[in-house]
């Protein structure tokens, strides 16, 4: 920004003006849980092969979560954004039909 005299044409006494840049604020993306729910047929195996497959857990972390689903009804396999989130979940209910299993997994806004 300019600023002119006083009489209209050209700077101010000291020749400086002052620019001003406002920057948009970015907003960070919403984050989803991606849960897997219990049942009783899908086996245990199954779903620590989901978690080292889908959420790239390792065997000692896929059998904890495996065992919390098991005794608490659901655990969390993850945070993800929404698109991220929704193909996990699409990933492991299709691989899961595949092979015939009742396996449910969600997601949840966090």
């Amino acid at each position: 920004m300019v600023r002119r005299g006083a009489d209209g044409g050209g700077d101010d006494e000291s020749g400086t003006g002052i620019v001003t840049k406002v920057r948009p604020k970015t907003k960070r993306p919403n984050l989803y849980r991606v849960l897997i729910l219990n049942d009783d047929y899908t086996p245990m195996e199954f779903v620590v092969h989901v978690l080292e497959r889908f959420f790239n857990k390792g065997p000692e972390e896929a059998t904890q979560i495996m065992l919390h689903v098991h005794h608490n009804g659901v655990g969390e396999c993850g945070v993800y954004t929404y698109e991220v989130a929704e193909t996990k979940v699409t990933q492991v209910m299709d691989f899961a039909r595949k092979h015939q299993h009742p396996l449910q997994c969600v997601m949840e806004k966090k």
